[in-house]
């Protein structure tokens, strides 16, 4: 297969130069300019288009086992190939919890039917319970990659201190739920100005920050490896950029809503669901320090939390739907306006955060473009604009705060495990 006319943003490209790429049994066989096509060989311009290695979201929730009516892995990976991502990382608070091998090993080989790598997280305590630690050195051998009991935090800080302990034996981090339940319920949205406006129970940045807070003092006293998921305050920002600036090993994400949208459209929107997620959509000056994180390197990744729900789940009063949104499909462009189209970051620095710092954090191998590497890339533009109708949904669910909105810039296609997959908008 050759592809023609693509501009390569990598470690060691800026996405200013054009070049072709000859794919053979997977792998490049050739990368250059103006590299002639052969007989009988598949070609396909891309016309000026972007091509990185591919990437990843590190959170996700694909639903399956035990919740397929509101996505299942081959759902979630058509929305991660969409989206652009050859690969994922799926949380765990399936049914049956993944914190049994069998489990892990279940979700990988569903996902071996996918274009887009699937690589499981399992459960830090059985049955996401936060009694007991499940079977990590079992998970580990069956091919998961990090734990956690997303969905609920690791309450009890001595299970989490012995969690960080063996896991650090294991070489792989706790990726926890920030969340002091205590403070934070029943809140439904960001506790402030507007939650009191509205009259709805809110829930203060202050739950987040204080879990945080205690899961980097025991990363540095265990030495283990914490990652703080879906980061959503300023002063959270502030815990992990003091953390690292004191070398303990914490790293963090945030999510595409949670750097672009503010609680005030819960009441713009008129209370619908499509914007209630956990954490919540924050303040503006949560939103500037998600961005501020994300420029001077405190946050390492951008994810999604992809969080199907069905339309029966979703289409109630606001107190009674369930927290979560899907944003695999509409990653790419908020990352785009919001970042690079304002000059925030370039395109080599989102590529980082979407490709090499997620695999970094999991002790995945590093992608790399170039002869004889593995062909493991995404395509996608920046200037096109497009809306993101129901027709062009691929998760199972459509709980999406972008639905029917004009973006701009398209994730074009992945290739992977052999496979290309474009993607046309209908």
């Amino acid at each position: 297969m050759l592809l023609k006319n693509l501009k390569p943003v990598s470690k060691n490209h800026d996405g200013k130069e054009t070049i072709d790429i000859r794919i053979k049994d997977g792998v490049i066989d050739e990368i250059g300019k103006d590299i002639e096509g052969r007989k009988g060989e598949e070609s396909h311009d891309f016309a000026g288009a972007y091509v990185s290695p591919g990437w990843m979201d590190m959170h996700v929730h694909l639903r399956e086992p035990g919740f397929e009516h509101k996505e299942t892995i081959e759902t979630g990976c058509a929305a991660a190939a969409f989206g652009g991502f050859t690969a994922v990382a799926c949380m765990p608070n399936t049914n049956p919890a993944t914190h049994t091998r069998d489990v892990v090993e279940y979700i990988i080989k569903k996902g071996d039917e996918t274009p887009v790598d699937v690589h499981p997280i399992g459960c830090v305590t059985k049955d996401r319970a936060g009694k007991s630690i499940a079977e990590m050195g079992d998970m580990k051998d069956g091919g998961a990659v990090a734990f956690s009991d997303d969905g609920d935090p690791v309450y009890d800080s001595q299970v989490m201190r012995v969690a960080l302990e063996y896991s650090s034996m294991l070489g792989m981090p706790i990726i926890n739920h920030e969340e002091d339940l205590a403070l934070s319920r029943p809140g439904h949205m960001n506790e402030g100005k507007v939650s009191t406006r509205l009259g709805l129970d809110g829930t203060p940045g202050i739950a987040e920050e204080t879990m945080i807070a205690r899961d980097i003092l025991l990363a540095e006293y265990t030495g283990g490896h914490v990652h703080v998921a879906h980061i959503s305050t300023k002063n959270g920002v502030d815990l992990v950029r003091q953390g690292k600036k004191k070398g303990i090993n914490v790293t963090t994400e945030v999510c595409t809503h949670h750097f672009d949208l503010t609680d005030e459209e819960i009441d713009r929107q008129k209370f619908s669901t499509n914007f209630k997620m956990h954490p919540p959509l924050r303040t503006q000056e949560d939103v500037d320090a998600m961005i501020e994180g994300l420029v001077d390197g405190t946050i390492d990744v951008i994810c999604t939390d992809h969080a199907p729900h069905s339309i029966e789940e979703k289409e109630v009063e606001f107190i009674y739907a369930p927290n979560g949104i899907i944003g695999l499909e509409t990653a790419w462009s908020i990352s785009n306006m919001r970042l690079f189209k304002t000059k925030k970051l370039n395109l080599q620095q989102l590529v980082e955060k979407l490709c090499y710092n997620p695999r970094k954090i999991l002790n995945l191998a590093e992608l790399m473009l170039e002869k004889g590497a593995k062909a493991n890339l995404t395509f996608f533009n920046t200037d096109e604009e497009w809306v993101f109708d129901a027709e062009n949904v691929r998760s199972k669910s459509k709980n999406s705060p972008y639905l029917n909105q004009k973006l701009t810039g398209r994730a074009l296609g992945i290739f992977n495990k052999g496979e290309l997959v474009l993607n046309e908008l209908k």
